[in-house]
């Protein structure tokens, strides 16, 4: 079978906050049986996902995204609620979900627009902020979705970080952790003045 190398750019959360969300994963990993928890390693907050991509669409997809960023500051973040994507009683999606952010939101929209004048077809659906720690609800019973307000009250306080950094990974499905920084950009520090 041939392993394609797939590509996105994401925000890297800060280590700290990767702990925090794993150590709340372990806890619960009983009472809600999901299929695929994620590596803490892993965790991110995905931009722009490009899929496979040829060695030159890819070189100009970094160097529009260099350009872009290049008055981005970094920001503060608040992780302050769980979630789910998918069907009500068999999510395909279990999610830590992100305060509202202009800042988040321009970023996305400046990675997202570097990518398409490089040439990249991109998901058009509205952006939707989140990390996520699992996949494919895989109980025996239908996942119930009032069990979050309980889960999120006992193990989620609002959680806050400082974003610095975008980064373009390449997937390696057949690793653990499976995603691979290729590409740094760090956000400017905020001026004082």
């Amino acid at each position: 079978m041939e392993n394609r190398q797939h590509y996105f750019f994401a925000i890297r959360l800060p280590l700290e906050i990767k702990q925090k969300l794993s150590l709340m994963c372990q806890r619960i990993i009983e009472p809600f049986p999901f299929k695929r928890w994620v590596h803490e390693q892993d965790y991110h907050i995905t931009l722009a996902f490009l899929g496979g991509a040829p060695q030159e669409t890819l070189d100009r997809a970094k160097e529009n995204v260099a350009s872009k960023l290049h008055s981005h500051t970094s920001f503060p973040l608040a992780i302050n609620h769980l979630g789910v994507f998918g069907k009500k009683d068999a999510p395909r999606i279990f999610l830590a979900g992100l305060d509202k952010e202009q800042r988040l939101d321009d970023l996305r929209a400046d990675v997202y627009k570097a990518c398409t004048e490089a040439g990249f077809s991109l998901e058009t659906r509205p952006f939707n902020p989140h990390i996520t720690l699992a996949r494919k609800w895989g109980g025996e019973t239908p996942f119930e979705p009032e069990r979050l307000i309980q889960l999120q009250q006992d193990r989620l306080s609002r959680v806050e970080c400082e974003i610095k950094e975008v980064v373009l990974y390449q997937t390696n499905l057949n690793q653990t952790p499976k995603y691979e920084a290729i590409s740094l950009y760090k956000l400017k520090e905020p001026s004082i003045f």
